[in-house]
């Protein structure tokens, strides 16, 4: 099998040398032909100039603006060329054995449109990655203030599919996008990501997509990838509570309808109002000042956003 990588980047020029770097030690004993594309969304950090002068076989295309996740990932596709596409983020690294045990665990189940790997934290510990899809209750629960208060409600375990073991091969509805092969005919088939999602539910949306065109989601823990979770986002907070909630709502009016859409976009400004107040209480306490202006401020940009529209 022959397998094209994408990367797409954003000001993480340190991590992504190291994510190129595993995929270049993947490939040296991979059977197949193993490309890589890293599609560059405007980064300021010299990026670029780091591909270009440490992987000059990485085929590195620019963009003059950020175009998004999932806009610079179709742009990867479609300037790929193997029957698999491997998308990953920069901020992830390839550990030994983990492009042969995906391309493997595809290789041998033709309805299988896509396999994820066991994502690990920095510690090496597991870090969530299976999920089933989303309800009208993990909308009113999952990311929200109700979730800080009740991490452990039965529906949230079952969301994050805590119910299984997670050291066995298993289907699943959808996976966490850091590592996903995919299958090339899937994509032919259904479609590439909706680029509506400028980042957050891409995958999700894809994941459903594919199902209901009758192909299967694939997690394979023999494969493991070491992720560092959030690295571009946490260069701007406001933006990326912005893009998870825009893209939320997004989905919700895709695949429940526009009127939950708009629910489910009214019910997260409820959440951040919240979010908001109990900060406030908090800094009129005195507790830890500095954070909690952080956090206010973060908030309000979202409420400006979200009543604005």
């Amino acid at each position: 099998m022959n397998i094209s990588v994408v990367i797409v980047n954003w000001n993480v020029r340190d991590l992504l040398a190291r994510c190129l770097a595993s995929v270049e030690a993947e490939a040296r004993g991979f059977p197949g032909r193993v490309d890589t594309i890293v599609v560059d969304n405007a980064s300021s950090d010299g990026s670029a100039v780091m591909v270009r002068g440490r992987f000059s076989i990485v085929t590195l295309i620019q963009n003059g603006t950020n175009r998004g996740f999932s806009a610079a990932c179709n742009q990867g596709i479609r300037a790929s060329s193997g029957e698999a596409v491997l998308l990953l983020n920069p901020d992830a690294e390839l550990q030994p054995g983990s492009l042969a045990a995906l391309a493997d665990a595809l290789e041998r189940r033709p309805k299988v449109a896509v396999v994820g790997p066991r994502l690990l934290n920095a510690d090496g510990s597991p870090q969530s990655s299976r999920r089933r899809f989303p309800t009208l209750a993990t909308a009113f629960l999952e990311s929200t203030i109700l979730q800080s208060c009740f991490p452990d409600l039965p529906h949230l375990r079952r969301y994050y599919c805590l119910d299984r073991p997670d050291d066995l091969a298993q289907a699943v509805d959808w996976l966490m996008g850091a590592c996903l092969l995919l299958r090339r005919s899937a994509l032919d088939e259904v479609g590439l990501l909706d680029e509506r999602f400028f980042m957050y539910f891409e995958e999700t949306d894809w994941c459903k997509r594919a199902q209901e065109a009758d192909w299967r989601v694939l997690y394979q823990p023999q494969a493991q990838v070491r992720h560092l979770a959030g690295q571009s986002s946490a260069q701007d907070l406001s933006r990326s509570h912005i893009y998870f909630t825009d893209s939320k709502a997004k989905y919700y009016a895709k695949h429940f309808g526009p009127v939950v859409g708009r629910l489910v976009r009214w019910l997260l400004m409820l959440d951040y109002a919240l979010r908001l107040a109990e900060e406030g209480v908090k800094l009129a306490l005195g507790h830890k000042p500095a954070l909690r202006r952080e956090r206010i401020a973060m908030y309000r940009a979202v409420l400006r956003w979200g009543l604005a529209r």
